[in-house]
């Protein structure tokens, strides 16, 4: 079977960087193979395979070439790239799935419009053996960067995490529900950290009607939600991404996790639980946002559109003070026992992802 390739709009350069392409010579490859290819149902027009196909149908791991695309520094067991256009320099992130993942992959992107804070689908590569997304590349994750830094100082951290929670509203908007949330889902997008990036749909869930009621349990221990660890059939997914944006809020300006063990059945107990110390050195409304997104009981979170409009991340909103709900919304409130002298470590590295 060929290959063939799959076109979205362009991502244009972030970045021009001249390189040497000596070990990728076009006289090592296989000759391309040009089959005639139609339409394929579900797809929308963007996404419909071009006539003509890239030169490889090697797997990736013995190639350093897909299509108009070099390879670079192989990353996540080989599933992750930095990749170059050869013809116009521009620098993409390449992710790799199996073949048969095809149309599970590429779901989410049909359904979600651009956003300045979401990774763009440049182009995409299907092969017989693997299918390679070319997206809009990131410079480092926020999970390295908060190790690096320990806590961000919370005007730092308020720019940021706007950024994030307005990528997990514009999805939520849009029927995606993105499951796995976490720091090292985020990237920068330049050099000088302005600017973040969901890195990749990966994971996401499209939703069929306006229920986000899921079934399975999927994600890192470190940010899943004790909905998630109950023995109920089912839960919000919506519900369950703002914990997981609560859980990235409060390791940008504490730098730890609320709530960490060294063994999963005792974090997990903890989660259940809902007791975390907040530091008294944050400020009252960044205090009071992490209360309302971590709460307990997912319903009386807040959605993604009402983060955006916390005091917290709003612009020009006066200093100190508290903000909630509406009386009538607002569920009782849970408790969160405060510490005076919470210890600022650095975060530990993430478990493996919980899945079943």
């Amino acid at each position: 079977m060929g290959v063939f390739a799959l076109e979205s709009p362009a991502v244009a350069p972030l970045q021009k960087k001249r390189l040497d392409f000596e070990d990728a010579s076009e006289a090592d490859l296989p000759e391309a193979k040009r089959p005639c290819l139609g339409p394929l149902p579900g797809l929308a027009p963007c996404l419909q395979p071009l006539a003509h196909s890239p030169p490889s149908t090697e797997p990736v791991s013995r190639v350093s070439q897909i299509g108009p695309y070099i390879l670079l520094e192989a990353a996540e067991g080989g599933r992750r790239y930095r990749a170059v256009n050869k013809h116009t320099e521009a620098e993409y992130t390449c992710k790799v799935y199996p073949a048969k993942s095809y149309a599970e992959v590429l779901a989410p992107y049909g359904v979600l419009p651009s956003h300045p804070n979401v990774a763009r689908l440049a182009e995409v590569i299907v092969g017989d053996q693997n299918v390679y997304l070319f997206l809009e590349p990131g410079k480092d994750d926020m999970h390295s960067y908060v190790r690096r830094r320990k806590r961000l100082p919370e005007c730092e951290a308020v720019a940021l995490f706007r950024q994030m929670a307005d990528a997990v509203a514009h999805c939520h908007q849009h029927g995606l529900v993105l499951r796995d949330l976490k720091l090292r889902k985020f990237v920068f997008a330049d050099r000088g950290r302005s600017r973040l990036l969901l890195d990749n749909l990966e994971d996401a869930w499209v939703l069929d009607g306006p229920s986000d009621s899921l079934e399975d349990r999927h994600g890192c221990p470190a940010y899943v939600g004790p909905e998630l660890l109950s023995p109920k059939a089912s839960y919000s997914g919506k519900a369950a991404d703002i914990w997981s944006l609560g859980i990235a809020l409060y390791t940008l300006l504490v730098g730890c996790y609320p709530f960490q063990d060294t063994k999963p059945a005792s974090l997990f107990g903890k989660i259940r639980r809902g007791r975390f110390a907040v530091p008294e050195d944050l400020s009252p409304k960044s205090r009071c946002l992490i209360r309302c997104l971590l709460r307990k009981d997912p319903a009386e979170r807040l959605t993604a559109g009402e983060i955006l409009m916390h005091p917290w991340l709003a612009a020009g909103s006066p200093p100190g003070g508290s903000w909630s709900r509406p009386p009538a919304e607002q569920g009782p409130e849970q408790v969160v026992p405060e510490a005076a002298n919470l210890r600022g470590e650095e975060a530990p590295e993430e478990e493996e992802g919980l899945s079943r």
